[in-house]
């Protein structure tokens, strides 16, 4: 099986925008649709038509561009069924335990809500990569919108399961932010600091931070690391439940 062709776009002010490529079955897919004119762009340099569009969520910034790209192309829009009302253009109807064939490859269907209720993830187990949109980020996790703490933590302990050498391709060029942030909640975490440095180092060279692995953010973010005594420790919550530290995690980034 040939490998899966990933193509990062930058979008908008810090968004990703993704293609996917199956060089065997010529087949192209868009993860997101956050600017349609520099996916356009992305697929003209490399020659490639667009068959499928991928929504991780409704929001605009991630599905503004689907309407668009469907009257150019003519692609099919797979999204969640627990959002079809709010995906533009929405042909395919997907959720938790599914799969979505894209030429030799397949993708694995994870229901994630918290940050929306109707988000999901797309799992390529045999390429080792996922594309999260906004459910989880370098060192940080999407606001709650619309669901809860306790959805959160169930959606990241899905994703906290897969390897650790899984690459996690998320939505947003966050990274340097949420590191500032981390670093208060664990100021004496080592790998938390040299990640720090390192996304430092990457970002003057105006060099993307994303992707990132799993098994870095078990190590770096505090939206997975509820178990982490330090961190309990600055919230003053040493005996609250997971999902709890989670939800106070999450306000004192909102305030941050």
């Amino acid at each position: 099986m040939a490998a899966l062709q990933i193509e990062q776009i930058p979008c908008l002010q810090d968004n990703y925008g993704y293609l996917i490529h199956d060089p065997v079955a010529g087949l192209t897919a868009s993860i997101d649709t956050p600017d349609a004119a520099a996916i356009e762009r992305a697929l003209a340099a490399h020659g490639w038509g667009l068959d499928f569009i991928l929504n991780t969520h409704h929001h605009f910034d991630h599905a503004g561009g689907n309407l668009a790209l469907k009257a150019k192309t003519g692609c099919v829009i797979v999204g969640s069924r627990n959002d079809a009302a709010r995906i533009p253009g929405i042909d395919v109807l997907v959720g938790e335990g599914d799969t979505f064939d894209f030429g030799e490859h397949r993708a694995r269907i994870l229901e994630t809500p918290g940050h929306t209720t109707g988000h999901i993830c797309y799992v390529f187990d045999d390429d080792n990569a996922a594309f999260v949109g906004d459910t989880l980020f370098s060192m940080g996790c999407g606001r709650l919108f619309e669901g809860t703490p306790e959805q959160m933590w169930a959606s990241l302990q899905k994703l906290m399961g897969l390897p650790d050498d899984m690459r996690v391709y998320c939505a947003h060029e966050y990274t340097q932010s949420n590191g500032r942030f981390a670093v208060t909640m664990e100021p004496e975490n080592a790998e938390l600091a040299a990640r720090i440095r390192e996304v430092a180092m990457l970002r003057a060279a105006g060099r993307p931070t994303v992707p990132s692995t799993i098994g870095i953010e078990k190590a770096t973010n505090p939206f997975l690391r509820p178990a982490s005594t330090a961190l309990r420790a600055t919230l003053k919550l040493p005996d609250a439940a997971d999902a709890e530290v989670l939800g106070e995690t999450r306000r004192r980034k909102d305030r941050f």
